[in-house]
């Protein structure tokens, strides 16, 4: 019989000897890092890439092997960068005044409100990403230049004046209207890679054979709930707008009646 005590301790340079429970709660600490520098205001690309780094390292990987993942991943995901070709053209038309004529677009428009704009933004952008169509919108190339100008415009039609507080709300609300129309848009297209790669885990590791259609099929009742809940709270972002304005008058008043004694 085999004396269990000469046997070499388990060490993460051979992940075969490892238990895979204490791998699992090593990898964790990646996570934790993840949550920690997010919750300090960290910059979020560092945060993640010391993370990845970190878990990498502690499930055992050498640095060579670390680099050549980051290398293929980046590889394979080119569409990641196309931020580096799209700020030059962003910064063309802002340059020739794109903001200044949505604005001056949306004013014309009496009904429309920034809660409005962003809800027609937000329906836009789930159907064409349940279409595949995930490229044409984006914080960059869309909602920075055009849908967050638009949404403003709205505002400043409402208000004669948009204080920077509420310009500030309108922008958070238009980056999160592009956010969950493609988070949750994008998953009723079968071939889109969130899909292909949960078929693929499942399949692998629980033995059982999941078609992507499925998958795509109960994404619908999931987007469409989505769509109600997240328009809901652009619809109240009209009343809370105008109980912010309201407020900002007051104040402006009372500090010029302070000055006027």
């Amino acid at each position: 019989m085999t004396d269990l005590t000469d046997a070499p301790a388990p060490t993460l340079k051979d992940p075969s000897r490892v238990p895979w429970e204490g791998i699992v709660m090593l990898v964790l600490i990646g996570v934790l890092l993840v949550i920690v520098g997010f919750a300090i205001r960290l910059n979020p690309l560092i945060v993640v890439t010391v993370a990845g780094i970190v878990t990498a390292l502690l499930g055992g990987m050498n640095p060579a092997q670390i680099l050549e993942s980051f290398g293929t991943g980046f590889a394979s995901s080119r569409s990641v960068t196309i931020f580096v070709a799209v700020l030059p053209v962003v910064g063309i038309i802002e340059f020739f005044g794109l903001q200044e004529q949505a604005k001056t677009l949306i004013g014309r428009l009496a009904k429309l409100t920034a809660g409005r704009v962003l809800i027609g933004y937000l329906a836009v952008r789930q159907i064409t990403a349940a279409v595949g169509l995930t490229s044409i919108g984006g914080h960059a190339q869309t909602v920075r230049p055009l849908v967050f100008p638009m949404a403003e415009g709205a505002a400043l039609r409402r208000y004669g004046h948009v204080p920077e507080k509420i310009s500030e709300k309108i922008k958070g609300h238009a980056a999160g209207a592009d956010n969950v129309g493609v988070f949750f848009g994008e998953d009723v297209f079968v071939a889109v890679g969130s899909i292909l790669l949960i078929t693929t885990f499942v399949d692998t590791t629980y033995h059982l054979h999941l078609e992507p259609l499925q998958l795509a099929l109960w994404a619908i009742p999931t987007a469409i709930a989505a769509f109600l809940i997240h328009g809901f709270r652009l619809l109240r972002l009209d009343k809370q707008l105008d109980k912010e304005y309201r407020e900002f008058e007051l104040t402006a008043q009372k500090e010029t009646a302070g000055e006027a004694k």
